[in-house]
């Protein structure tokens, strides 16, 4: 099993990938693919259903010279038994936090991670030094597999994966291949319905009123799968939280807008640095 160093020990401006090994509720050996780049406070990235470590990378380019940025990426579509679920992602997570992070840091999750890092900051506090949350589940979304067919078309897919941006220039063909590819094969389209109805049944709404750590809420004023009002539910309910709204912006900001995405993230930097002072 390979370790990452702590961001103590880890200082540097070109990436670095690796493998790691989890053990599931179901499968012995779950691996997941890491990159690390980046110096100062610890920072754990966690992608939604679809996503990828390298939707991250214009975000990370923006803050790695205050962050010690670290993405995670899960084989969420191939997870089988119970580690197909949110709580069995969110174990898989808080595992990987324990053995490779091993000190408190601010978990970033986009839609479905977004979702994770809300439980893994309910239920093991101690991992969480803050909060960024992107369109994270938990309150209310717009499930992705509603009404999908048996076997989605790519024209359909392309459809859907287009609505979670403003701008569907944003939306990359690799991604839409990926997706088609995965949802094609019946292991697949089964996970993805599994983990969207888990997430859907595990309802937070009164349940994060208990977390603590500071969050930045980084949200998209046009997402239509967490519209708005998902937002401001979220800022309503937890007790030390801002909001920073991104105009002309859907549900996946650190892909559409980056650059602002980074900024919210360097301003929310401060709050740590001065309570350290």
């Amino acid at each position: 099993m390979s370790v990452i160093p702590s961001s103590s020990e880890h200082q540097s401006t070109a990436a670095q990938s690796s493998e790691v090994v989890l053990s599931g509720a179901s499968e012995p050996e779950v691996i997941g693919k890491v990159t690390r780049v980046g110096s100062g406070l610890p920072v754990v990235f966690l992608h939604g259903l679809v996503g990828l470590n390298e939707h991250w990378d214009g975000v990370l380019e923006t803050i790695k010279h205050r962050y010690c940025c670290t993405t995670l990426e899960l084989p969420l579509l191939d997870l089988k038994g119970q580690d197909c679920s949110i709580q069995g992602v969110s174990d898989l997570t808080r595992q990987f936090l324990e053995q490779h992070i091993r000190e408190p840091a601010i978990l970033v999750g986009n839609s479905f991670g977004g979702h994770v890092a809300l439980r893994i900051a309910l239920r093991h506090a101690q991992f969480v030094k803050g909060l960024v949350l992107a369109g994270s589940s938990g309150l209310f979304e717009r499930t992705f597999v509603k009404g999908a067919p048996v076997r989605p078309s790519r024209a359909w897919l392309i459809e859907k994966i287009g609505e979670l941006f403003y701008d569907r220039s944003f939306m990359n063909e690799s991604d839409v291949d990926r997706a088609h590819a995965a949802l094609s094969d019946k292991h697949g389209a089964r996970a993805m319905v599994r983990l969207s109805r888990s997430a859907r049944r595990n309802h937070l709404g009164d349940q994060i009123g208990h977390i603590q750590a500071p969050t930045l809420l980084i949200w998209g004023r046009n997402d239509v799968v967490t519209p708005p009002s998902a937002a401001e539910g979220f800022l309503d309910l937890i007790p030390n939280a801002e909001l920073f709204w991104i105009d002309r912006c859907g549900h996946a900001p650190m892909i559409e807008a980056p650059a602002e995405f980074g900024r919210a993230m360097l301003d929310f930097a401060d709050r740590f640095e001065d309570s350290e002072s």
